[in-house]
């Protein structure tokens, strides 16, 4: 009995994702095969090359005058944009801007189908990736060719980290539209030449791996032709489906059309379980975490306790070819604990349905050694939610006692206790870079989030952690429902008066998380009147607050780009596509000298 593990597009193309190599490693010793199938990065892999780009852009050129023969028969003058059909959106659309770029991009569309397979040489080339101005140009011809890969497709548009589409509101009937329209989904045609490869290999089930938004119709896409030819049960995981589980008890459709069954939360269990249903040997009732149809009803099983972190067994990278990944060398995501020690921030839902627990040292010792022996990979990024100080300082003793010469950067919070001390020890154990949760500048958005540490005492981490040769790199956000323009000032303030000790920042929009403590009581943060789901299947919630309006958010984020991009200088770090990459540039060269680069 076999299972087949499919990771969809779209995700950043730099490394395995951390579910199936870890869902994969849960079935050795059991008398069950799995096998782990990437076509994300195949897919990447595929479009950018120079025939791809030549085709996409000569077919954009064919599509243009048929898109301006079927607008012409809808227009009317003065009409408003979204008052036409949602076809002819669409349409409307994708004419305006293959007009535009066909009009103002000649050269790029000529340089980027002529440069875009050494641009991607250049991601994979250890010689090359370093030299920074090379590696800069390897981005703009890249970004380029997936711009014009996607005129074909718009409005959905494809990036190297990103799947967009503006009309594209995460409801069921939306979803459906985007999924079946061959005009606007980039990924039948591909996965089409991945039909025969898929059912070659015999599987009786076959799990796709939906982990955000971005793989939503790619990964439902593939389920509803897998679905059509094969009699393998189809089953859906990941992350995504999981936070919106009673929005899919709504819709009967989802098990008719696309899958048989989905498993919702942690999957290391139920996933064992779910091939002893396939074999006959559990009833499907008895498989935890499992929504399927039954009698014209979505069901959805009891929830299992997730397995402890020293209970799992280790990954596989056996199925991967590590080659095809847009970096020199691979940086594994790797948990050293699941959960979040904290667990109090208001604004924060990211552990949603984990327990936490941490991995003895014993074991991640042991896990770092199976990956440098068995794999040859010696950098890695931990995903925890926040390593504690007390574990920094723990493992960072075993890694020097191993002798194990590793390279890895995680997330932590600012707490006093990470003292220099416990920053030299894990430097010496190979620490190039951690990720802290700055958030604010503002005490009061500070205090209303519950981050629970001293807001006095930040900068003063952050300049031990630099002196001890660790590289800062800090979150802020804006748009926390209570916060004013004077608030998000102090953030601004905050990062650009320090980069002596803020090596790098990313600035995002806070976003109502359907599982955030915040909905328990929004009144107490700022929000006013009713909060309801932007979308059935989106994981965010619509608010209204007391603090910026949607303009005045707007100003100050471009304001915080404006000032920082002064501050910073276009320094490097901000144009590595991805926090794997710069620990990569750490490990190759000084902080200094990295912050130094300038584009």
């Amino acid at each position: 009995m076999k299972t087949l593990l499919i990771f969809p597009p779209q995700w950043m193309p730099i490394g395995p994702h951390y579910s199936l190599p870890t869902l994969v490693g849960q079935f050795k010793d059991t008398p069950y095969q799995a096998e782990a199938m990437d076509l994300n990065i195949e897919y990447y892999n595929e479009i950018l090359t120079s025939d791809c780009i030549k085709k996409s852009i000569e077919r954009a050129k064919e599509l243009l005058p048929k898109l301006k023969e079927e607008i012409k028969k809808d227009f009317v003058l003065n009409k408003k944009f979204e008052d036409y059909p949602f076809k002819l959106q669409n349409k409307i659309l994708r004419a305006s801007t293959i007009n535009g770029y066909l009009q103002t991009r000649e050269k790029d569309i000529f340089s980027a189908s002529l440069l875009v397979e050494q641009a991607v040489k250049v991601f994979k080339s250890k010689e090359l990736f370093y030299n920074p101005h090379l590696f800069n140009q390897a981005v703009n011809t890249i970004n380029t060719a997936l711009e014009i890969y996607s005129l074909q497709y718009y409005p959905t548009k494809i990036g190297f980290s990103s799947y967009y589409n503006k009309l594209l509101k995460l409801d069921w009937e939306t979803i459906k539209y985007y999924v079946f329209d061959e005009e606007t989904n980039p990924f039948i045609e591909f996965f089409k030449t991945k039909l025969d490869k898929i059912l070659s290999k015999n599987a009786n089930s076959i799990g796709i791996s939906i982990n955000s938004s971005s793989q939503i119709v790619a990964g439902l896409t593939l389920a509803h032709m897998l679905k059509q030819n094969t009699k393998a049960h189809i089953y859906i995981g990941g992350n995504h489906f999981g936070r919106v589980a009673d929005s899919v008890q709504k819709y009967p459709e989802i098990f008719e059309k696309f899958c048989d069954s989905l498993i919702v939360e942690e999957g290391e269990i139920p996933i064992v379980e779910h091939m002893k249903f396939i074999a006959g040997e559990l009833p499907i009732e008895k498989v935890h975490n499992l929504m399927y149809l039954k009698d014209g009803k979505v069901l959805q099983n009891k929830t299992a306790i997730p397995l402890c972190l020293n209970e799992m067994k280790p990954p596989s990278l056996d199925d991967y070819n590590l080659d095809l990944y847009f970096t020199p060398e691979i940086v594994m995501p790797f948990q050293a604990s699941r959960g979040c020690y904290w667990r109090k921030c208001s604004f924060c839902d990211h552990d949603f349905g984990m327990n936490y627990n941490i991995r003895s040292i014993d074991k991640l010792i042991a896990q770092f050694k199976m990956f440098k022996e068995k794999y040859n990979i010696d950098k890695f990024e931990l995903i925890d939610e926040a390593i504690s100080p007390s574990y920094m300082k723990e493992m960072s003793e075993a890694i020097i006692k191993n002798d194990l010469k590793i390279n890895f950067f995680c997330d932590a919070r600012l707490e006093s206790a990470f003292t220099k001390d416990v920053f030299e020890i894990a430097q010496k154990a190979g620490l190039k870079m951690v990720l802290w949760g700055l958030e604010s500048g503002s005490r009061k958005i500070m205090e209303l989030i519950n981050k629970g540490i001293d807001i006095d005492n930040r900068l003063n981490i952050l300049k031990d952690a630099r002196d001890s040769g660790i590289y800062n790199f800090c979150f802020i956000f804006f748009g926390f429902p209570a916060e004013t323009k004077e608030d998000a000032m102090q953030t601004i303030d905050l990062i650009c008066n320090n980069t002596d000790v803020i090596n790098t920042y990313a600035k995002s929009i806070f976003t109502m998380g359907k599982h955030t403590k915040l909905r328990e009581a929004p009144e107490k943060y700022g929000v006013v009147g009713e909060t309801y789901q932007e979308a059935e299947f989106s994981p965010t919630y619509h608010y209204n607050a007391i603090g910026m309006t949607p303009e005045e958010l707007n100003e100050i984020v471009a304001l915080c780009t404006k000032r920082a991009s002064i501050a910073y200088g276009n320094a490097l770090p901000f144009y590595l596509l991805g926090r794997e990459l710069i620990l990569l540039y750490l490990c190759k060269y000084t902080i200094d000298e990295v912050c130094e680069f300038k584009l």
